[in-house]
């Protein structure tokens, strides 16, 4: 007779699902707000340094949209 084994698998809460989301997302939406901040003060073309920035038309969208292209490639 073949033994078989059971394994338990912890799928995480959705509260730490979205705890990982925020210790992710504000950090990196801080530091590249940053950077598009001292972009748009000197009067540099900012948004072609952060991907994703490209077609957006405000400083928060661009710099979202550059946050969660960046996180689409650490996750």
């Amino acid at each position: 007779m073949a033994q078989t084994t059971s394994y338990v698998t912890n799928k995480p809460s959705s509260w730490d699902d979205k705890l990982a989301f925020v210790l992710i997302f504000v950090p990196c939406f801080v530091l590249l707000f940053a950077v598009a901040l001292a972009g748009q003060l000197v009067g540099m073309r900012w948004k072609a340094w952060l991907p994703g920035a490209e077609n957006m038309t405000n400083m928060i969208a661009g710099v979202k949209a550059s946050v969660y292209t960046f996180m689409s490639h650490i996750i």
